[in-house]
């Protein structure tokens, strides 16, 4: 085999392989269970301390490797809530947007295709974990959230979403 015929099979190889790699992250982005609108249910969550909020409705869309997240709602007390964020799995500090009381920026970790795990910091000290979990049907998604709010209370919430 000739230099020129080498070079273009190790570039024709290459290019294939590439063409999988990034074709595997769109599928597996397409797939993510976790994508869609979620609204609360506020029957099958518990909240310690509370008062639990009004309604809360999440909305998750894919974002490069990662997701995007927006939270909007009312509080127990009827203030408005409206945050978000957009980040990958990788274990990076990302910005809180918006108005999060307990947030200004957030970790992502992926641990298997229905599970994730995000983690809150407020001037870079820890505050909450969310263990997020998309059920088989990908019918419900359960936050089961620990840590410390802003208000120093210690925080042990489950908070149950219905796909919309």
């Amino acid at each position: 085999m000739s230099v020129r015929m080498q070079r273009r099979f190790v570039h024709g190889l290459l290019a294939g392989t590439i063409m999988v790699v990034f074709g595997s992250v769109s599928m597996a982005q397409s797939n993510d269970p976790a994508y869609g609108v979620w609204k609360l249910n506020l029957e099958k969550s518990k909240f310690s301390p509370g008062p639990a909020p009004k309604e809360l409705t999440l909305t998750i869309q894919a974002a490069g490797p990662g997701r995007e997240v927006s939270v909007s709602g009312v509080t127990g007390d009827g203030t408005p809530v409206k945050w978000g964020y957009s980040g990958n799995f990788d274990g990076k500090v990302v910005r809180v947007t918006g108005d999060n009381p307990d947030a200004d920026t957030v970790i992502l970790k992926r641990i298997n295709p229905n599970t994730t795990r995000t983690t809150y910091q407020k001037s870079f000290k820890r505050t909450l974990v969310n263990g997020i979990n998309v059920s088989a049907d990908g019918k419900t998604l359960t936050v089961a959230q620990q840590g410390v709010n802003a208000k120093k209370e210690n925080v042990k919430n489950t908070l149950v979403f219905d796909k919309q």
